[in-house]
């Protein structure tokens, strides 16, 4: 009978995979404590919330059942917070990614594209705040002292426009998240688009293909994981506009008026207390709808947009 062992190579193999399971749980443990500690048990105690009724400190949360799910779905300010949100998520994102596809197909074949790329990728680094308030400034509506647009229109012959109106501020949210956020998404697109072969695009060149053929068979399939990844920051991120809407729609004093909410404000409104009492059982509930609606969309969008990888 004769004993066989196993390879030195394996050996050494085996020990080194035991040591890599033993160094596992001390360094992924203290994210894990993180993690469980400032998101898992909050979104617990939000989903546990949104079934009370409680003012905040002081107080002793009263459970209500689904009387906060059912008042809000009732509320006006709700619904024009729903619906605004939406417009941002599916108006602003299809204007956003045209324009970063447009400037993607352009600057793939131009002269100093990185450095166009780093002026459009500029206003991302402006905070909110401060680009609602360069904004306000440019759309601003007031005899005598017109904003920047305003201006411009005047120039025109055209009459100035209430822009911050109520009933138009989310078409300006809209167009200024498009231009604010495109720079950032160009950025991405034009990192995957840097790393397809340009043999291809030499090849589609030689059989005569147009810069829209060009863009359909190569730029989008070869891109499109990227394009999926981009989407979903795009759904997370427009779901959670806050600041932007507050400073460009609000009177200065507190909210904006009803009709410009976002799903965030509403939150704001709910917890700070626009009748001057708190409401965290209701800004809980509304909380919990963003969870389950940014959790809805991101799983459709990965849906649409599952497709077998290209390897190139």
């Amino acid at each position: 009978m004769t004993v066989t062992t196993p390879p030195a190579r394996a050996v050494k193999a085996g020990a080194h995979l035991s040591r890599k399971k033993r160094l596992f749980w001390p360094f992924a443990a203290p994210a894990l404590v993180l993690y469980l500690a400032f998101l898992v048990l909050p979104t617990i105690a939000t989903v546990v919330l949104s079934f009370t009724s409680w003012a905040g400190a002081g107080d002793t949360p009263e459970p209500n059942g689904v009387t906060n799910y059912t008042q809000m779905w009732a509320s006006d300010s709700f619904q024009y917070a729903f619906r605004n949100t939406l417009i941002y998520v599916f108006l602003g994102g299809i204007g956003t990614f045209a324009l970063a596809f447009l400037f993607t197909m352009v600057l793939r074949d131009m002269k100093g594209g990185k450095i166009v790329r780093a002026i459009l990728f500029f206003p991302n680094i402006v905070a909110p705040v401060a680009l609602g308030m360069f904004l306000g400034f440019v759309f601003k509506y007031q005899p005598g002292k017109q904003g920047l647009a305003n201006y411009v229109l005047e120039s025109l012959g055209a009459d100035a426009a209430k822009f911050l109106a109520p009933s138009n501020v989310t078409g300006v949210v809209t167009a200024s998240l498009i231009w604010a956020s495109s720079g950032f998404y160009i950025t991405i697109l034009m990192a995957a688009v840097d790393r397809i072969p340009p043999y291809l695009y030499e090849d589609a060149e030689l059989g005569g293909a147009s810069p829209w053929q060009k863009f359909k068979n190569i730029t989008l399939p070869m891109t499109w994981d990227v394009v999926g990844v981009a989407g979903v920051l795009w759904t997370i991120n427009a779901l959670k506009i806050f600041e932007l809407v507050f400073v460009l729609a609000g009177p200065g004093t507190y909210a904006p008026p009803n009709e410009a909410w976002t799903l965030g404000i509403y939150v704001f409104d709910r917890t700070f207390g626009s009748n001057g009492t708190p409401d965290f059982g209701a800004a809980c509930a509304c909380a919990v709808a963003m969870i389950v609606l940014v959790s809805v969309l991101v799983v459709l969008l990965r849906r649409l947009m599952r497709r077998d990888a290209i390897q190139f």
